[in-house]
């Protein structure tokens, strides 16, 4: 399931059928912040950039509104960049609709390029990772995040009679793969880390960790992985 599908138009129906920037509650929420918090924990406190590679709800745009730093929301869908700027007006907030193997930008453009939860998308991983590794300005990074060691689950389209991968899910990853993803002679170093563990997604423990701080969490989370090993994802830094 992971040969080249016609992605563009999918993404493009995809944004108009669903509403990324909708309120996210229960224990999505808590995942997904978490998730955010990770990434933005990774990122440094003096960057000039940072380009966000399938923008969706725009929360990385929201994150440095008011930090002084740009941010480039990209994305394949109108609607996304359209609610992006419209939801978090700001003169360093631009928005541009492209596709991310075939990025609009120069080469060492960005100090920072996050990929959230992307990569299992997209139909070739490692012309996705030399992309976007490409527009990093030397001393930047690529920060990447995706579901880990994901048991892929298919339905059967009732429109073809062919399995449809769930979520659009077609890659499943480990650190063994994405680690060997950019062998660009400018990687300095490639760092991963596991995390969000499903025992505690399983029982449903959002409602008392929702309260935590992000140290205190991912201490807490860091116990339970060490107790049983089952993260729900993986977060990846390629540094140049």
């Amino acid at each position: 399931m992971s040969q080249k599908f016609d992605y563009i138009n999918h993404y493009k129906i995809d944004a108009k059928e669903f509403n990324y920037f909708e309120e996210r509650t229960g224990a999505t929420e808590h995942d997904e912040r978490r998730v955010h918090e990770y990434i933005l924990s990774k990122i440094p406190n003096k960057i000039q950039n940072v380009l966000d590679v399938g923008c969706g709800s725009a929360w990385v745009a929201s994150h440095f509104a008011n930090k002084n730093v740009e941010v480039v929301s990209l994305d394949l869908s109108m609607e996304n960049v359209t609610k992006a700027k419209n939801n978090f007006p700001s003169p360093k907030h631009s928005q541009i609709i492209a596709d991310s193997f075939k990025l609009p930008f120069s080469k060492n453009s960005f100090d920072i390029v996050i990929a959230s939860e992307i990569i299992e998308h997209v139909f070739n991983p490692e012309e996705f990772v030399k992309e976007l590794f490409r527009v990093i300005k030397p001393d930047g990074k690529l920060i990447v995040t995706t579901p880990y060691k994901e048991k892929l689950r298919y339905y059967l389209c009732i429109h073809c009679n062919k399995k449809t991968p769930v979520h659009a899910h077609i890659h499943s990853f480990d650190e063994k793969i994405l680690t060997k993803l950019c062998d660009s002679k400018e990687v300095k170093k490639v760092v991963w880390f596991t995390f969000g563990n499903k025992i505690l997604i399983f029982l449903r423990t959002y409602v008392i960790l929702k309260f935590l701080p992000f140290s205190i969490w991912k201490f807490v989370d860091q116990i339970f992985n060490k107790i049983k090993n089952l993260p729900a994802h993986i977060i990846v830094e390629y540094y140049k």
